[in-house]
């Protein structure tokens, strides 16, 4: 058995960072996750105002639960989403003006759902370009609060932004969600906005809509641990289920962890794969049976690409559903796994939510189109497992998530 220790997760990191600075006190987060998003969403706290201390193991972050120190900055996003649409919203809470822009890749992603709403909420916030989109210019004077209506079938981080704001508001937040993605990513941030002390309500109503009604407490600071990231954990576990006689546990993400992309050894289970959870970790086993299966994968899309990339080894179809979000990720996945797959000979059909990807041998030598996607990099990591010749046009964009991902996955080939 092999056991892989799994980076932090980017997810539980960037609502950290949110949460720390906006606490009072100052809060100790250990065992971040150190990438590019990560990192860039620290720089942009620091460009705020915000004192942020990094060691090797641990950042210190100094909360301003009046909001950012700087009455005027420029906030570079890099690529990454959370950093994109997290900071604008905590520095609306703060009084000065704030322009954020963002990559070329990370400005064809929309923003206008979070615009909107934070808009409904009197915020002053202009975009620069494509209404939407990034660049975008707030000019904060505090948040009041009140009530709003939201539609997160595109992102459930429109949600997650808003959720957070509210304990920073002077009256609070009512949000009324009429559609939801990736479910499982809210419940994450719910579950950390109460563990910096927060308090929130939820009514669901018989019309599937569903109220978090926020409470303007503000937060308070903590040391808190960040848990091994779910999604990059993904790839090992796929690529144990397909290889015959090996395993691999994850430490750290067992029975109690909070990110739902832990469900995608659900998925592996079904198709054939030992998988145990437990208090302490997940181990999953090969069993040499990978069985096709229709599953819905709305709440855990970011596996998506994994268990397509993983797909033509099974010994039936592998159709996965309603996973419209993720043609508006880093790049259009659906799409990227099909032509990807196709170029490796495997027989796929699409359709605007859905995947079918059929038993096949990929044959190579064939170069991987990545659109500077990492997760479609550290997918078809998978692939290459039973494909020799399989290279990337861009490698390195894993420093997204996984600066060290091709040394961590090789030497796991090689173990035993």
């Amino acid at each position: 058995m092999t056991v892989i220790h799994i980076p932090g997760s980017k997810s539980v990191t960037a609502r950290a960072l949110f949460l720390a600075a906006a606490a009072e006190g100052t809060t100790t987060l250990l065992r971040p996750l150190v990438s590019d998003d990560t990192e860039g969403f620290a720089e942009g706290l620091a460009a705020l105002g915000y004192a942020v201390r990094r060691e090797d193991d641990a950042w210190h972050i100094e909360g301003r639960p009046a909001g950012p120190g700087a009455d005027s900055a420029d906030v570079y996003c890099r690529d990454g989403a959370t950093t994109a649409r997290f900071l604008p919203t905590l520095a609306a809470a703060g009084h000065g003006t704030y322009r954020f822009d963002a990559s070329a890749q990370m400005r064809r992603r929309p923003l206008g759902p979070l615009s909107s709403a934070l808009r409904e909420l009197g915020v002053d916030l202009r975009h620069g370009g494509q209404e939407g989109h990034h660049p975008l210019d707030v000019h904060a004077r505090g948040v009041k609060g009140g009530a709003l209506t939201l539609d997160a079938g595109q992102s459930s981080q429109y949600l997650t932004a808003l959720l957070m704001l509210g304990p920073l508001t002077a009256e609070g937040l009512d949000i009324t969600v009429t559609d939801l993605v990736s479910e499982p990513y809210v419940e994450i941030t719910l579950a950390m906005m109460r563990d910096f002390g927060a308090e929130i309500g939820e009514e669901r109503g018989l019309d599937g809509a569903r109220t978090y009604r926020v409470a303007p407490t503000g937060y308070r600071a903590r040391t808190y641990g960040i848990e091994p990231d779910a999604s990059t954990a993904s790839y090992f576990f796929a690529a144990a289920a397909l290889e015959p006689g090996r395993s691999v546990t994850v430490p750290g993400l067992g029975t109690g962890a909070l990110q739902g992309d832990l469900g995608f050894v659900e998925v592996l289970g079904r198709m054939g794969a030992d998988v145990e959870i437990t208090a302490t970790g997940t181990t999953v086993r090969s069993t040499g049976v990978l069985r096709g299966l229709t599953v819905n994968m709305r709440d855990i899309s970011d596996t998506m690409p994994t268990l397509a990339a993983l797909a033509p080894f099974a010994e039936g179809p592998v159709r996965i559903e309603d996973v419209a979000n993720t043609r508006v990720k880093e790049c259009d996945r659906l799409d990227a796994c099909a032509e990807n797959l196709r170029r490796l000979g495997i027989t796929v059909e699409t359709g605007s939510d859905w995947i079918e990807i059929h038993p096949g041998t990929p044959a190579g030598p064939v170069e991987i189109a990545t659109h500077g996607d990492h997760r479609i990099v550290m997918s078809f990591a998978v692939t290459a497992l039973r494909t020799p010749g399989i290279t990337f046009d861009d490698p390195g964009c894993v420093k997204k998530t996984f600066p060290d991902f091709h040394r961590v996955f090789d030497t796991f080939v090689r173990t035993p």
